[in-house]
């Protein structure tokens, strides 16, 4: 959980990101390509593009909507899309920043030549654009606008008073392009631009983009009489850039860039980062400067944030009723079964007693998952519990509900005798298959763990007592990706600093794989619960690996499946693969958790009897969660 953006500019200078446009032509897109259209058909270019300046130490990344509005998307054939493009750049961010990471919606110029003359563009028009584009900025759910480099005060300022129509409170970083002595291009003082910006509703003023960045610490230094009024901020380029073989090269070396933003900082800037040309490299020696916050929030500032006063709160209660109860001489197992999408459960409770009695541990089921709309999984959980005995794992998400249904779901889960719950963020309610869905996310997976722990601890997330605690054990979600896992390393060791008790992963399909994941995570007192989904088809492997998020597929595996032409066959070769990938990673995983894939929970229940009848142990360290011991 973040302060409020201007808060936390008071007490720290905040680090933003680098470049997108020019950082996406680095990586191969054609220069001069509009680079707004990547958030509907390449997203996955652009999130990474998030990742990296988040992992660079970024504390605040703006959305891919530079150029979203309707006069430039026009020229690229997109004015249809204008919504759409602007959203999906608020999802892609919102989505890598996660609950710590500050997100802005990125507003440049129409493109529109200032000042308007008589018969060319009528100024509704520009206005109009702009409160289209903001508009879905502001619905995506942005933390702040950044306007930036507009070279025609006239604009920014039409700009400036379009959004503060639309909202009155949000943070407004207005920004201009200085290329020289502290002037636009047509001669306008910076002093005087940020002076008129600050009047018309700017929270805060700066520079951006430009000739480099000797020419901003200029601009910098002719705001900085406003810095005892107002928020400076500074966002270079790396130097004046050359065309060499068909590429922009930016000059200015990172140690360089970052010695002149801190002198920038002298004068009064507290939002930094870069424009044109500069790179995670840049940003990541910029975060070395000494007055650059290392985090968006510290843990003391989260209680003080959420009232936590501390007297009186009962500690963690060890690692919740689920892993208290796990028996330490046996292989922990989990069986996800889906709610039916409809209200004839027989067949779900059917295959939960089927696989208690084959022996596995608990069954875990879904909320609604891809967005498609199933029976509630509380009550049906609550079912189960009763009819047949097993323990259950509900998943949780923060898309369906505000802040205070949450809570009121978890305290309805106490009082049902639920016995673990798993914090997710969500699939997003656009793919739902329910007309008018929208997702809520007052909060993330991460304010969610920390939802639930304070439940655990006996308190609302108001600081106020419920009388009783609730002894939960928090589980959350993990997809490992074996290319690149720093990221989501990264965020799972922060969930569970937050109260996470164990983990329940993306399916693996190799066993190598799920060694390597078990070798990144062993320094985290966590179960980790590997996800095992069996594959029932060629054409199913097909799909999830191409269709799935956070599923991938070894090519050998797909390959092998298209050398049977029956189903039957294929299922079974599939199967095979599963049961010899179960065994070889057995002896060093905590726990597994199989998925019945479409809830044939025959196909789960076999692999039960498998691993009980191989007497398999796993990995043992379930000996000290059974023991009462926690997992923080």
């Amino acid at each position: 959980m973040k302060p409020p953006f201007l808060d936390y500019l008071q007490e720290k200078v905040i680090l933003g990101d680098g470049a997108i446009g020019t950082y996406l032509y680095e990586k191969g897109i054609e220069l001069g390509k509009n680079t707004d259209r990547l958030n509907l058909s390449d997203p996955d270019l652009i999130y990474s593009v998030h990742e990296e300046y988040i992992r660079a130490g970024s504390q605040l990344i703006e959305t891919n909507t530079f150029g979203a509005n309707r006069f430039k998307l026009l020229a690229a054939g997109l004015e249809d899309q204008i919504r759409e493009i602007n959203l999906a750049g608020v999802a892609l961010a919102r989505r890598a920043a996660g609950e710590d990471i500050y997100v802005a919606g990125s507003v440049g110029p129409t493109g529109v030549e200032f000042p308007l003359e008589a018969g060319d563009t009528d100024p509704g028009e520009v206005e109009a654009s702009f409160k289209e584009q903001i508009g879905a900025l502001l619905e995506g759910g942005i933390d702040l606008l950044i306007l930036e480099t507009f070279t025609h005060l006239d604009e920014l300022l039409l700009a400036i008073r379009t959004a503060r129509g639309l909202t009155a409170d949000l943070p407004i970083v207005a920004q201009m392009a200085y290329p020289a002595r502290g002037k636009t291009a047509r001669g306008d003082d910076a002093l005087k631009c940020g002076t008129a910006a600050l009047k018309a509703g700017a929270s805060v003023v700066g520079a951006n983009c430009g000739r480099g960045v000797k020419s901003m610490l200029k601009a910098i230094e002719r705001l900085s009489p406003l810095k005892e009024q107002v928020p400076l901020s500074a966002f270079p380029n790396a130097g004046f850039p050359e065309i060499v073989g068909h590429r922009m090269v930016y000059p200015a070396q990172p140690e360089y860039m970052a010695r002149v933003i801190g002198e920038m900082i002298k004068l009064g800037a507290r939002l930094v980062g870069g424009c044109c040309g500069t790179t995670p490299v840049h940003i990541q020696e910029i975060r070395k400067l000494p007055r650059v916050g290392k985090r968006p929030v510290t843990r003391a500032e989260i209680g003080r944030l959420e009232g936590e006063a501390g007297a009186g709160e009962v500690p963690a209660q060890g690692a919740g009723v689920l892993l208290s109860g796990l028996r330490p001489d046996r292989m922990p197992i989990l069986v996800e079964l889906d709610p039916p999408p409809h209200l004839d459960v027989t067949g779900v409770i059917q295959g939960a007693r089927a696989l208690a009695a084959s022996g596995a541990d608990a069954i875990t089921l879904g909320e609604s998952p891809l967005a498609v709309l199933r029976a509630d999984n509380l009550a049906l959980a609550h079912r189960i519990k009763e009819e047949v005995g097993i323990k259950t794992v509900i998943h949780l998400t923060c898309r369906d509900r505000n802040a205070l249904g949450l809570q009121s779901h978890i305290m309805g889960a106490h009082l049902l005798g639920i016995d673990a719950i798993l914090a997710v963020t969500g699939d997003p309610a656009t793919s739902s298959d329910q007309p008018g869905t929208s997702g809520v996310f007052d909060v993330r997976s991460f304010g969610l763990v920390r939802m639930i722990d304070r439940f655990n601890r006996g308190y609302n997330m108001a600081g106020r007592r419920v009388k009783e605690h609730t002894d939960f054990s928090i589980g959350v979600a993990f997809s490992y990706r074996p290319a690149n896992p720093e990221v989501q390393l990264r965020r799972l060791e922060r969930k569970a600093a937050l109260g996470a008790h164990f983990v329940m992963t993306q399916p693996f399909f190799a066993a190598e794989e799920v060694e390597r994941m078990m070798e990144k995570t062993a320094h985290l007192d966590l179960l980790i619960f590997p996800g095992i989904f069996p594959i029932i088809s060629a054409r199913n492997a097909d799909f999830l690996h191409h269709e799935v998020p956070g599923i991938s597929i070894p090519e050998a595996i797909r390959k092998k499946l298209w050398q049977y032409e029956k189903v039957e066959d294929q299922r079974k070769a599939a199967l095979e693969l599963t049961k010899e990938m179960v065994a070889a990673i057995s002896p060093f995983v905590d726990g597994l958790y199989f998925v019945s894939p479409l809830n044939k929970w025959e196909v789960a229940d076999d692999l039960v009897r498998l691993v009980r009848t191989a007497e398999w142990k796993g990995s043992g360290r379930v000996a000290r969660f059974a023991a009462g011991r926690g997992a923080k």
